[in-house]
């Protein structure tokens, strides 16, 4: 009697309260970073410390395969390997390995469960071969109001069951500061559905730029996300997350920085887009970073105080490297409007020094449906043309008046909404929705 009072007395113990080892909870994620036809990082956080493990099939009820970092910890980033290009893959976060299909029912894994929701993801494809490839493009979006999940919605609508293959967001991600606190209302609890399917990357904006610091590489946003910095996504190594450039497909994306680095014409970052420039073949060039080249929005590129001439920078000095480089597309943000040029290519200077003539490759609207797609040559051309879109409201629009005038650009919007890419071998096609679900805007290029 003795002794199982003493045996029931400690498991009495064991399952009071407070004695056994509390569950952990994801607070943040799973979002994906750094994709390759190869490779995914996993990152997620959770409330307390604890190993970080992702287990990964290639069918929801066979997670065969386990990746895991060292240590404990409550900052999970967790890189997947050997993995096979244009593949859906099945993965599950937590602090233990997923048990293996043998393993029979109600048998428990060596280390406990799983914590964590099945998720998936496909790996981009094989670099260089073409494929029909969705962008979602995000200017400015971290408000967290009601506009920013109406632009959320509506495209999530628009999309419906067609994957998106990556999205890009183009700095201001997180307002007002871009504290942690910021980015957990503004990105990871507007979003969840995207990030842990497809893969985002970001340029750093001013807003951004409060928590953070490019020539450290510290703050907030680096140490949220995970960027290539050796070229393992495409691209040179750029050796910093404040830039960098990556393949997907056929497409080649640069992301620069505007904010922070050194814009010098000599500087680290311009040496490295001409060599990442003309290392890269793939059939498209997109760029992108926060301030714009051209905007009469709430901000004005003509205002050599407006942004610290920042602006003025990327317009004089880093454009006609891009445009000797061949790029096919710019987008930025900054402004909180949506401004469309044509095809055009030469124009550094203030919007009074604009010349049709002599800065516009092709006019016309672009579409297939009007005065005709814009077309260039597919071998790669200097200053062939490209077009240039301010997209920076997809968490709000002006409240305010603003002068919507400047020469270079077909079409400007003072509404909020978000854009999309799709690229089909050799054709690109542009649209621009707003918060409405109204499609505002499109345009079409195609590579002879």
């Amino acid at each position: 009697m003795k002794l199982r009072f003493n045996l029931l007395s400690l498991l009495l113990l064991l399952l009071a309260p407070g004695l056994l080892p509390a569950a952990t909870t994801i607070v943040r994620g799973p979002y994906l970073q750094s994709a390759t036809p190869t490779s995914m990082v996993v990152r997620w956080r959770t409330d307390l410390s604890e190993r970080s493990v992702v287990s990964y099939g290639l069918a929801a009820d066979k997670l065969t395969e386990n990746a895991r970092s060292a240590g404990v910890g409550t900052e999970h980033v967790v890189q997947l390997e050997n993995l096979q290009p244009g593949t859906r893959y099945f993965y599950v976060v937590g602090n233990a390995p997923v048990p293996p299909p043998s393993t029979k029912a109600g048998a428990a894994a060596e280390d406990g469960p799983a914590s964590a929701a099945m998720s998936s993801f496909t790996t981009p494809p094989p670099v260089g071969a073409a494929k029909p490839t969705r962008v979602w493009v995000l200017g400015d979006p971290g408000t967290k109001n009601d506009t920013q999940r109406a632009v959320r919605d509506v495209y999530q609508k628009f999309t419906g069951d067609r994957p998106t293959d990556l999205w890009l967001l183009l700095g201001d991600n997180a307002y007002p500061d871009g504290t942690d606190a910021d980015y957990q209302k503004a990105i990871f609890e507007l979003y969840p559905d995207f990030l842990r399917t497809s893969p985002v990357w970001p340029a750093l904006g001013n807003h951004d730029a409060q928590s953070a610091n490019s020539i450290t590489q510290s703050g907030v946003y680096y140490d949220i996300f995970t960027l290539p910095t050796r070229g393992q996504a495409g691209g040179v190594p750029s050796g910093t997350e404040a830039y960098y450039s990556f393949d997907y497909a056929n497409a080649h994306f640069i992301c620069l920085d505007s904010q922070d680095s050194d814009r010098n014409p000599n500087g680290p970052m311009m040496q490295w887009l001409k060599a990442d420039l003309a290392a890269t073949s793939r059939d498209w060039i997109i760029a992108y970073f926060h301030h714009p080249t051209y905007t009469k929005g709430t901000h004005d590129s003509d205002r050599d105080a407006d942004s610290a001439g920042r602006m003025n920078d990327m317009r004089a000095i880093f454009l006609p490297v891009l445009e000797a480089g061949g790029v096919d597309l710019v987008l930025t943000g900054h402004s909180h409007v949506y401004e469309r040029s044509w095809l055009i290519d030469g124009h550094y200077g203030k919007s009074n020094t604009f010349n049709a003539s002599a800065h516009v490759r092709q006019t016309g609207d672009g579409r297939a449906g009007g005065n005709g797609v814009y077309r260039k040559p597919r071998i790669r051309t200097e200053h062939a043309g490209e077009v240039s879109v301010v997209t920076g409201s997809a968490g709000h629009a002006s409240t305010q008046p603003v002068p919507l005038n400047h020469p270079v650009f077909f079409l400007s919007l003072n509404e909020a909404g978000s854009s999309v890419i799709d690229i089909n071998g050799l054709q690109l096609d542009f649209t621009f929705l707003n918060e409405k679900g109204e499609k505002r805007d499109w345009f079409s290029v195609i590579k002879e």
